[in-house]
């Protein structure tokens, strides 16, 4: 599911700066991105764009 992973410490400026330039980027019917914003009520601040479907976050991870 993953290739790469990175944790980035922004702002909100700082952070919508990055989901646009990212967005640009992918190729939507390839690739996919996830933004998880960390803290309280986590499970509505996952994001997800391009490619395959979001996950449950309530569901057990095996693959």
């Amino acid at each position: 599911m993953q290739n790469s992973v990175f944790e980035c410490i922004v702002d909100s400026a700082q952070f919508a700066t990055l989901k646009i330039e990212l967005v640009n980027i992918i190729d939507d019917e390839q690739d996919s991105l996830r933004f998880y914003r960390l803290g309280n009520n986590y499970k509505s601040k996952v994001e997800h764009i391009g490619t395959n479907e979001s996950i449950d976050l309530e569901d057990p991870l095996i693959f």
